[in-house]
Parts: C-alpha cells; sequence; structure tokens
C-alpha cells in the first residue's frame, strides 16, 4: 500500500521572550493510503502543533525549522503560502474542533462548499453543487437540497461538524487531519461520525491522522497509534499492541486512568503531576518527574527504539522512548 505522507524528525519551534519552545521536537511518522493515525496525548502535549505543521498554518513567532514533510513522495517543507494554499482544501484538509473555524455564520452552505472547490478547480455550478449533495449524502446528512440553502446557524453542533467534514472531502483529499472534531458532541453524534470516517477512509483511500486525548475513540478508530508527550512521540505500534502492551510509563497511565480501567468505589487512578513547561526540560526524559519508575539514566534523553531491541517483544513495529520500558526483562522496581 503507498505512502502518502512521511513526517521525518519534524521539528517546530516558538521564539518567546522567555525562551524557545519546542512545540513539535523531532516527529517522526509515516502514513499510508486508507489507513487512519491516532495521535494521542495530553493537552499541551504538542499534537495540534503538529498536525498545524503538516498544514503549513505556522506563523510568526514559531516556526518549522527542521524536518522533512513528504506528500506523495514530494517534500512540502519548504513550500511558500502561495503553494501551501494550493495544497491545503485540495490534496491536504483539516478538520477543526470547532466547525465554526470552518463555516462562515453569514453564508449558505452551499456558497461555502462551491467556493471550496471554485479555489481549486474550474468546474460549473450544477456539477459543483451536484458534488456537494454527494459530500453531504457521505456524511449522514439528510435532505441536502434543503440543508444547502440553510445557515449554519440552523444547524445543530453535530450537523456542523457533519458539514465541516463534507467540505474536507470535496476536492477527494490524499489526507485528513482530524484535531479532536467529535470532543463537543454527545456519544451518539460522536459514534456516528467516527463510524463514517472510518467507512470514508476505507472506500475513497484517503489517510487520516486523528488528534485526540481520548484514547477509547482511537480504540475502534484508528490501524495505528502514536502517543505524543512534550513535543515527542513516546510510543508508537498498532492499536492492539500500544492499548494490549503498553510499554511507556505515560501511555499505561493514560490508560490506567480512563474509568472504565477503575475499579467501581475506589479514587479514580491518574497521573501525577502535570506536563512541564518546554521552558524547563532539560536534557532527559520529559516525563521523569511524574514518572513513578524514574531511575538516575532517565536523566538522558531516551532515543525511540523498537521493543525488540529493547527486549521486551518480538514484533520490531512497536518502538517506544523509555531506558526501562514496561515489560523489559528485569524491569526495575517502582521508586517510592
Amino acid at each position: 500500500m503507498s505512502v502518502v505522507l512521511e513526517v521525518e524528525n519534524l521539528q517546530t519551534h516558538f521564539f518567546t521572550k522567555a525562551g524557545v519552545v519546542k512545540a513539535v521536537d523531532g516527529v517522526s511518522f509515516s502514513i499510508s493510503r486508507g489507513k487512519v493515525l491516532g495521535l494521542v496525548g495530553e493537552s499541551g502535549s504538542g499534537k495540534s502543533m503538529t498536525g498545524y505543521s503538516l498544514m503549513g498554518l505556522i506563523d510568526p513567532p514559531g516556526r518549522v525549522v527542521d524536518g522533512q514533510i513528504r506528500l506523495n513522495g514530494v517534500d512540502v517543507t519548504g513550500y511558500d503560502n502561495a503553494a501551501w494554499r494550493s495544497l491545503r482544501g485540495n490534496r491536504l484538509a483539516m478538520i477543526f474542533q470547532d466547525p465554526m473555524m470552518t463555516l462562515n455564520p453569514v453564508l449558505r452552505i452551499d456558497t461555502q462548499m462551491i467556493e471550496a472547490i471554485d479555489a481549486h478547480q474550474k468546474v460549473s455550478k450544477r456539477s459543483a453543487l451536484d458534488r456537494c449533495r454527494e459530500a453531504l449524502a457521505r456524511v449522514g446528512i439528510p435532505s441536502p437540497d434543503e440543508r444547502l440553502q440553510a445557515y449554519p446557524h440552523q444547524f445543530s453542533g453535530g450537523m456542523r461538524q457533519r458539514v465541516a467534514i463534507a467540505i474536507a472531502l470535496l476536492n477527494k483529499p490524499d489526507l485528513i487531519i482530524a484535531d479532536e472534531p467529535t470532543t463537543a458532541l454527545d456519544v451518539t453524534i460522536q459514534g456516528q461520525i467516527l463510524f463514517e470516517m472510518q467507512k470514508l477512509c476505507r472506500e475513497s483511500g484517503t489517510a487520516l491522522i486523528w488528534i485526540t486525548h481520548d484514547l477509547s475513540v482511537v480504540a475502534g478508530l484508528a490501524d495505528e497509534i502514536a502517543v505524543m508527550y512534550a513535543g515527542k512521540i513516546v510510543e508508537t505500534g498498532s492499536v492492539a499492541q500500544v492499548l494490549d502492551r503498553p510499554m511507556h510509563p505515560y501511555t499505561n497511565g493514560l490508560l490506567s486512568s480512563v474509568p472504565s480501567s477503575n475499579v467501581r468505589g475506589q479514587p479514580l487512578k491518574q497521573i501525577r503531576g502535570m506536563t512541564p513547561s518546554l521552558l524547563a526540560i532539560g536534557g532527559g526524559c520529559a516525563f521523569r518527574d511524574r514518572c513513578d519508575y524514574r531511575q538516575a539514566l532517565c536523566d538522558d534523553m531516551p532515543s525511540l527504539t523498537t521493543s525488540a531491541v529493547a527486549g521486551a517483544v518480538s514484533d520490531t513495529s512497536h518502538a517506544v522512548r523509555c531506558h526501562y520500558p514496561r515489560n523489559y526483562p528485569g524491569h526495575y522496581p517502582r521508586v517510592a
């Protein structure tokens, strides 16, 4: 299966008066056509900044300082604004958490959708309307002709998000980046949208990066998971590998904090402390001050290493950024 996106050593820094904030610090991954990658982490972990970097949406005081972003084998990292505009909404599309970041409240839905087509292709209005109807139907919006005549305020939150997804699909992009688009929706609508997105990726071959803090969402949606912490990927692998055999203490902490993993009547488990300031991480493992298994070696930054090299399991596609990953032979004791 062909690779749609390859990201290699991506580094996005923000240059502030207080110092350099390394929001994305050496991130590497790839995604193939028709596959879904779940990018998971707490708020401030760098997952949204990774998405914005891939879309060319980083503005001063931030900028991509190093690394490569290859879309269908072409390095787009150094593209200027005009070149990025030709990609966004065409070969690349993004779905935001708030659909009103996509929708203009004073324009009808048909006007906005047709503009998204006209920005990249010259087609007749009838042909554009046919594509708009098809896109709305694909995301489960009934009576598309009637809905095209409506304004965003006439839709529910779930319907607005479906329209935003439909706009992202209009030009059949190679890659869609979804930044927590279902967080504000109720569970029923969330489940419907997740099902539809997974189905659309399988049918159209579009690759999808789903950014979220909710592991239960990616459990049923993604093919692979990359866990981010303090600007770095700390664990990556298939859904089964990461969720069934978490190697990094941070990943294990996220899974343990899910309410269903806790004993009824007992306090919810949680990761102690808070995400550190990206200005004060130092040279070691960023998770060391919150980790129950910290050792002296953790003051040195670990590399992202396949678990087969680490000695835990034989599958080389499961990688972890930890000196002593969980299930490592002779795993160290908990620090008191």
